[in-house]
């Protein structure tokens, strides 16, 4: 595959699109704004040269991506956007307006694949540069941060043993029959209404036939495991196909409940992990850790998210905390200089612990550190911000790549959002100061 290139010419019979749309739209403020060959450098380094069709421009690809976080739209809802908004278009670098997808739907999912993490945090980037060069955010924003942890859920099904058992004997029967292997029994049926029983008891509160369930489907599942490897013990490719999911269903019919240790919460998402924060409304959450970094300051244009990173294995808050700055540090070129955390990064393993400031620390704390210490909150709102408009509530992306790219697209997102406003904002003042003369009295 060949270097993305952009090939778009404006359409001699239609008006281009800066004859249609009003420039001063903060849309349009913010297209002339970012560094679109920065993004094409940074996108383009994950193609090689070679024969085959080039891929699609590095500006509509990024763009896609910030229109999509931004609005919080699926990408079959981003397509038909797309198609209908000239702005849109016109922030993707379109000449003329199209009236049929240059692209197509399953091309953002490969240009997710693609790039990766590394890549996809030059959005993040360029968002904290548009913001800094338009004044929405001061170099002193930068050293003064906040940083705090919360739970990015996956989109799967809330995992209880008789689901988890029930899934388990109906994805091994598909499989079995996508690869011809015939079974003596295929427990469909049987494992449905087990199931369906099992909850019932639960919700009764009768554990004694809600075990009875459970081992019935146990039973079941362990006879379809060998019955499959049976069948398949004489075919080595079909042996090797079927492996990783005979391992998944042996590993949840050993599993239990109160089991330690690593259990599997779903089939299609075995990446996801069970963490407690202890809240009282959803004492677990099924999905993956995230850091969030916002300045402890009050920025003109917003509560920016300076970083954004997915952590996978559920680690402890404070051994995350160096990792962190240090990426912040290299992401935004200002040395950060004060911390502020919650009594989650107790014991942090930051090499300059005199810059970390835990809540409710009573030494070495002036007024002005006070002050900053009572602005840590302000890091939960952007939490809630990122998780209600901007797709990290629930997601659906694949693998643990996914959720990398997710956190990191949220958190651009969330960033381009506040500079339309900021511009907005800036619009606004320039209008009011243009018309205050206007309505000015005429003196006497």
């Amino acid at each position: 595959m060949s270097k993305p290139r952009d090939e778009r010419h404006r359409d001699l019979f239609q008006p281009s699109l800066d004859e249609i749309i009003d420039l001063d739209h903060p849309l349009a403020r913010l297209a002339r704004e970012i560094d679109w060959d920065f993004l094409h450098e940074r996108f383009s380094s994950v193609c090689r040269a070679g024969p085959g069709q080039p891929p699609l421009p590095s500006r509509l690809v990024a763009g896609l991506f910030i229109l999509k976080h931004m609005h919080d739209l699926s990408d079959e809802v981003l397509c038909d956007r797309w198609l209908e908004n000239p702005y849109y278009q016109y922030f993707c670098g379109e000449q003329s307006f199209c009236h049929k997808l240059p692209f197509d739907r399953s091309s953002l999912s490969r240009w997710r694949q693609r790039l990766g993490e590394a890549q996809l945090t030059a959005l993040l980037q360029e968002s904290l540069s548009v913001a800094h060069k338009s004044g929405a955010l001061s170099t002193k924003d930068l050293e003064r941060v906040a940083v705090d942890t919360t739970v990015q859920p996956k989109a799967i099904a809330f995992p209880t043993d008789a689901r988890l058992l029930h899934r388990a004997i109906v994805m091994l029967g598909k499989l079995a029959k996508k690869h011809s292997v015939p079974l003596r029994q295929s427990y469909v049926r049987v494992a449905k209404r087990a199931a369906l029983m099992a909850g019932r008891y639960s919700h009764a509160k009768q554990f004694k036939r809600h075990n009875r369930q459970l081992k019935f489907l146990r039973t079941r599942l362990g006879r379809l495991v060998r019955d499959i490897r049976r069948k398949t013990e004489d075919d080595p490719a079909l042996r090797q196909a079927l492996a990783v999911p005979l391992s998944r269903a042996d590993q949840i019919r050993r599993q239990k409940q109160r089991q330690r240790g690593w259990k599997l919460y779903s089939w299609h998402a075995p990446e996801v992990e069970c963490i407690g924060k202890g809240k009282a409304k959803a004492p677990y959450e099924f999905g993956c850790k995230v850091s969030v970094t916002t300045p402890v300051t009050k920025p003109k244009g917003g509560q920016f998210v300076l970083h954004a990173k997915a952590l996978h294995g559920n680690p402890y808050d404070g051994h995350t905390l160096g990792p962190v700055i240090a990426e912040i540090e290299a992401l935004t070129g200002v040395e950060v200089k004060r911390i502020h955390v919650d009594k989650g990064y107790r014991g942090h393993k930051h090499p300059k612990k005199f810059r970390v400031w835990i809540s409710g620390q009573v030494r070495r704390v002036t007024r002005t550190i006070r002050r900053e210490m009572r602005r840590r909150a302000a890091v939960e709102p952007v939490i809630g911000h990122l998780k209600a408009e901007h797709r990290m509530e629930r997601n659906y992306l694949k693998g643990r790549e996914g959720d990398r790219a997710n956190a990191i697209l949220a958190a651009a997102g969330y960033n381009f959002k506040l500079l339309v406003r900021w511009f907005e904002a800036l619009l606004r003042a320039l209008f009011q100061a243009l018309l205050r003369p206007a309505f000015t009295p005429q003196n006497a």
